[in-house]
């Protein structure tokens, strides 16, 4: 299957099928990708991710840019998929279908459960996000922790916003030992090792989640004006 790319007459689908073909076909004439394993493309999914981050809090061109970088994440999801389906798990269309079966159950606000769309919808965020969390609560009733379910993985500025936003949701807090002092500074000796350290920065990302502020990104933007020609 071909076509030439921006055409029109093209379905989504078509062009999905087209990419998976491509997929298919590399994994079985080119040796590079046919080596690759799901261990050896973390790296790649971890450094694709950031990559489209990156483009998005640069303000790029969204254009061309971002969609380049968004189908860098996709070939991720497809290569994963590509190796499940040749060990006979499950394929590309399991994916997709996984998900909007997910979204369904999830979003009972605008579907109904059989898929199709209710005839009012809801007029606030806080109430979609009250419906929200009764929903993924149903679905994971084992959970008894905040911390179930988010990733060791994530960079612990991002990891510690995360507890702490479900932490408020849920009504339990996560007070870090170190606390600032009325105008917000800390004494010198908090830095005496690094638990007392780890406690500062969690006291920090506790602050910043209050006043609705991103530590992570905000870091980030911190370091991005100090790169040469900034």
């Amino acid at each position: 299957m071909s076509h030439v790319p921006g055409d029109q007459n093209v379905t989504a689908g078509e062009r999905t099928d087209a990419l998976l073909e491509c997929i298919a076909a590399l994994r079985t004439h080119c040796p590079w990708t046919r080596a690759l394993t799901h261990v050896s493309l973390l790296e790649y999914l971890i450094e694709e991710a950031h990559e489209v981050v990156e483009t998005l809090e640069r303000g790029t061109d969204l254009t061309q840019e971002l969609a380049q970088e968004l189908g860098d994440v996709l070939l991720q999801v497809v290569l994963h998929a590509r190796i499940a389906e040749e060990d006979g798990r499950f394929a590309f269309g399991d994916v997709a279908d996984g998900l909007r079966a997910k979204l369904i159950r999830r979003n009972p606000h605008v579907f109904h459960a059989d898929g199709s769309l209710r005839d009012t919808f809801p007029a606030t965020v806080e109430e979609i996000e009250l419906r929200w969390d009764a929903v993924k609560r149903a679905e994971k009733p084992r959970r008894g922790s905040v911390f179930d379910g988010v990733p060791e993985s994530l960079p612990a500025l991002a990891r510690a916003a995360k507890l702490l936003g479900r932490a408020e949701r849920q009504g339990v807090t996560l007070e870090p030992a170190a606390a600032p002092s009325s105008d917000g500074a800390f004494p010198d000796e908090v830095f005496g090792d690094e638990e007392a350290l780890g406690e500062f920065l969690l006291a920090m990302v506790a602050k910043a989640h209050v006043r609705g502020l991103d530590a992570e990104r905000a870091l980030r933007a911190a370091l991005r004006r100090r790169e040469p020609g900034q």
